[in-house]
């Protein structure tokens, strides 16, 4: 403790001022978690499958995390193992960009699994976009805020204003 005790006086109004400035920065910085769900039956053609795989890859290029259902009717409850194999297949070909969060689970007539993409990745699209945002605030702040004059003629000599 120090001798004598120092005491800082200060604004009131002003600390409360910049703490709530200092919180919404903090809550402009945080990014929201969205779930996106791709459906899937037991049955599916292998051309649907891709299409489905490609929307699946879009949206954790995107930094969204995935719900895929495996949806069953009639007779196929009776073989989940199927289901199981299709989103371990899913999960298989989607490895490089995500991770399994929850895996594979009955729930009903479905069997749903939780991918996420790699915390890494979604980082690095953080930083890449603000790079983006400084060079154009840079960019911006060298652009000349007047309009410059054109530059003066120079001088002609005495024999090209004779010519001309």
């Amino acid at each position: 403790m120090a001798r004598p005790p120092v005491v800082k006086l200060m604004d009131y109004g002003k600390f409360k001022y910049e703490a709530a400035q200092k919180e919404r920065e903090a809550r402009r910085n945080q990014s929201q978690t969205v779930i996106k769900e791709m459906r899937l039956r037991l049955k599916i053609d292998p051309h649907d499958y891709e299409t489905k795989k490609g929307h699946v890859v879009r949206f954790l290029k995107g930094g969204d995390k995935v719900k895929i259902t495996v949806m069953f009717r009639g007779r196929e409850q009776s073989r989940p193992e199927m289901g199981y194999r299709l989103l371990q297949r899913l999960a298989g070909d989607v490895s490089d960009l995500g991770v399994v969060e929850s895996n594979p689970k009955q729930d009903g007539r479905n069997m749903v699994m939780v991918i996420a993409p790699h915390r890494n990745q979604a980082a690095q699209q953080d930083r890449t976009a603000e790079r983006k945002k400084a060079k154009a605030a840079e960019a911006e702040d060298a652009a000349p805020l007047a309009p410059q004059a054109p530059p003066k003629p120079a001088p002609m000599d005495p024999v090209e204003a004779d010519q001309a």
